[in-house]
C-alpha cells in the first residue's frame, strides 16, 4: 500500500482535506486514516486505508479517491 503521508489531499469530488496521521482500528488493526474537512464544520474523519488509496472510475473519473496536493 502506498505511503500516507500527512497534509492537504483534494477528494475526486474537489472537496479538500488535511490528513492528521494513521492509526490502527483497535479491534481489527486495520490501518486508518485520521482526517480533517477543510471546509463546512470541518470534522475529524477516520476511513481505512485502503479505500483513502484505491482508484475511482465513475462518472468519466478514472484515478486516485484523494490526490496528495501538498504540507
Amino acid at each position: 500500500m502506498a505511503e500516507i503521508r500527512p497534509g492537504r489531499y483534494r477528494h475526486f469530488k474537489g472537496g479538500e482535506y488535511e490528513v492528521i496521521g494513521t492509526a490502527k482500528h483497535s479491534e481489527t488493526l486495520e490501518e486508518m486514516v485520521v482526517y480533517r474537512a477543510l471546509y463546512g464544520a470541518r470534522g475529524l474523519w477516520a476511513r481505512p486505508a485502503a479505500m483513502w488509496t484505491e482508484t475511482v472510475d465513475r462518472d468519466g473519473y478514472h484515478g486516485p479517491r484523494f490526490q496528495y496536493i501538498g504540507e
